[in-house]
């Protein structure tokens, strides 16, 4: 059932989970399919986390968060935990554009197009470009590689910052990583990206969510919106339920879709946990943030295709640092056109999201008004940067805003704003949470891997088998 905002809890629960993204809701409709009692809470007033959108003008103007834009393996994740009209909704992105002083390429985000341009573009050998496929193919989240970004495309491509830049910018702009980051946080994502190029839902972010809550009603799973859990009680070791609004509602297992670090310091309290555990904790860096700029186009007006997705730079060279400098240089641009994104809207509007990634503490430690004024410098900026694609943008336009780490942080209540999650040492908290406070697991954006939509909803789906096993043990 949908609970009302003012509606009181009073069932208990096999699984209570905190938080909505789509490692939260993939969890709770698998479990909830399987028959366990699930209870989803969410303290905003829209599941998704931060796959979401926004309305603007009377719902004239919808706007799509995050950068659209994942693996073709989301197809069979949807299929197999959700259902077979989700993963039907998914469709290919075959317009990826490159444009900057080192080089321009078009692409349709495939192996077979990739391993073209570095032999033709790049003056890559087939050996070396087959070679470095390989590689990446092998790479697995259990490994325990110490090989950082930095010295996996020094050993393959010396020297050819041009070919770093080709490979790696888009997979920072997907989940944050840098060339100081282990390369196995690049070479996964990437491989599942070059399995067979780039995909998108079609139909919009706020369709699918809200199919993906009807679906949810359907396996029995108790929903409620708005709603900010006080704490995670803790009793003889283990977890038995959760605080809201003063009162108890028990549990056997809870999964945390909060940030790692709100979960065991501030939900649960460093008493609960070994010493060496909160110590590991409080050493995990949380990933870099982002900011957007969003354009709604006024309602007759129409744009000549120029890419779904268009990489932009003024910078000379590939450098992750200068990406996520507050006098942005980079940005990619997503553009949705109505016919491709909205087909079941005949009024939908033309909108195009700019997305750059940036530092947390440049925008919080502005004053006011110093972080209104760095709000209208960057949208000027990116209108400046639009205008090589769309000359006549400005003429075009109805709405434009822009949101900062901020804004993410207000919504989605990740420390920092944190769009990526944490750095790569918070998979390894994350996936032994049970084993420092039984009962208590967690799924979220972490270790960079499990980012973006593909890989939050996968490690929802492995969390959520790891809760009934612990489940299985609790009904003995």
């Amino acid at each position: 059932m949908l609970y009302k905002i003012r509606d009181e809890i009073t069932k208990d629960y096999d699984v209570i989970i905190i938080g909505s993204g789509l490692a939260g809701m993939t969890a709770a409709n698998i479990l909830g399919r399987n028959g366990h009692k699930v209870l989803l809470l969410e303290s905003h007033n829209k599941m998704g986390g931060f796959a979401t959108w926004f309305f603007r003008n009377d719902r004239e103007h919808v706007f799509d968060i995050s950068l659209h834009g994942f693996p073709v393996g989301m197809i069979k994740t949807c299929r197999k935990y959700w259902n077979k009209e989700l993963a039907d909704s998914i469709v290919q992105l075959k317009d990826v554009r490159f444009v900057n002083p080192q080089f321009q390429v078009q692409t349709d985000f495939t192996k077979e197009h990739y391993t073209n341009v570095l032999k033709t573009q790049f003056g890559i050998p087939q050996d070396t470009v087959s070679e470095f496929f390989e590689y990446l193919a092998t790479m697995n989240f259990y490994d325990n590689s110490h090989v950082s970004n930095r010295e996996l495309f020094e050993k393959f491509f010396p020297g050819r910052n041009d070919v770093t830049r080709f490979l790696m910018e888009p997979i920072t702009y997907a989940n944050g990583s840098t060339l100081d980051d282990p390369a196995i946080t690049y070479g996964i994502v990437f491989s599942n990206f070059m399995s067979k190029g780039v995909y998108t839902f079609r139909g919009g972010t706020d369709l699918i969510i809200a199919k993906m809550k009807d679906e949810l009603l359907k396996n029995n799973v108790d929903i409620k919106l708005q709603t900010k859990v006080d704490k995670i009680l803790v009793e003889n070791g283990k977890t038995v339920g959760i605080l809201l609004d003063g009162k108890k509602i028990s549990a056997k297992a809870i999964l945390s879709n909060a940030n790692i670090r709100t979960t065991v310091l501030n939900l649960v309290g460093e008493e609960f946990f070994p010493q060496e555990f909160i110590k590991k904790t409080k050493e995990v860096r949380l990933n870099s943030s982002s900011c957007q700029v969003y354009m709604g186009l006024k309602k007759d007006a129409v744009i000549p295709h120029i890419g779904d997705l268009i990489f932009t730079s003024s910078y000379p060279v590939y450098d992750p640092e200068r990406l996520l400098d507050l006098k942005v240089s980079s940005r990619t641009f997503s553009v949705y056109y109505p016919k491709e994104s909205r087909p079941q809207d005949p009024d939908a509007r033309v909108a195009i999201v700019s997305s750059t990634n940036c530092h947390y503490a440049d925008w919080k430690n502005l004053s006011s008004e110093d972080y209104e004024k760095e709000k209208e410098i960057m949208i000027e900026d990116t209108l400046k940067g639009l205008e090589a694609f769309l000359p006549n943008i400005r003429d075009q336009l109805e709405i434009i805003e822009a949101a900062t780490p901020l804004t993410v942080e207000r919504y989605t209540l990740h420390p920092n704003g944190s769009s990526f999650g944490t750095k790569f040492e918070g998979l390894d908290i994350s996936m032994n949470l049970h084993k420092a406070l039984p009962g208590l697991f967690h799924a979220g954006s972490v270790g960079i891997i499990m980012s973006g939509w593909l890989g939050a909803a996968n490690y929802g789906a492995i969390q959520s088998n790891t809760i009934e096993s612990y489940l299985g043990t609790q009904n003995v």
